[in-house]
């Protein structure tokens, strides 16, 4: 059952950041690593109650409101490789600005365009 958790959970993964950035600082912990593969994108990420593409588009929000500049890069790749439109971003940034403050949306916004340029 882990095994195949853990399977779904690269393969999603892979679709996900694929052209991303996921260096970050190093890589993970062995435990963080496998929980992160088989619990959180080999199973709470394929759950059927929302999609893919929603649950992408809650994971940016959550983390515009928390002010996560590094994941932001990350998941904002995945927003694009999953054909969410960039125009949804910024439509999000422009909601969350008003209950998660102009500051967190300014930083998201900045991120954006430093990971998905806007078209010229």
């Amino acid at each position: 059952m882990a095994d195949d958790k853990r399977q779904k959970g690269i393969a999603l993964t892979r679709r996900l950041f694929e052209g991303a950035n996921t260096g970050g600082s190093g890589p993970m912990p062995e435990a963080l690593t496998n929980y992160t593969m088989e619990h959180l994108f080999g199973d709470v990420w394929q759950q059927d109650d929302l999609t893919v593409q929603e649950r992408s588009l809650i994971t940016c929000t959550i983390l515009v409101a928390l002010n996560r500049a590094n994941e932001q890069r990350v998941h904002f790749v995945g927003a694009k490789n999953l054909g969410i439109a960039r125009s949804t971003i910024e439509g999000m940034l422009t909601h969350a600005a008003h209950y998660a403050g102009w500051p967190c949306a300014a930083t998201a916004s900045g991120v954006l365009n430093e990971v998905w340029p806007a078209e010229s």
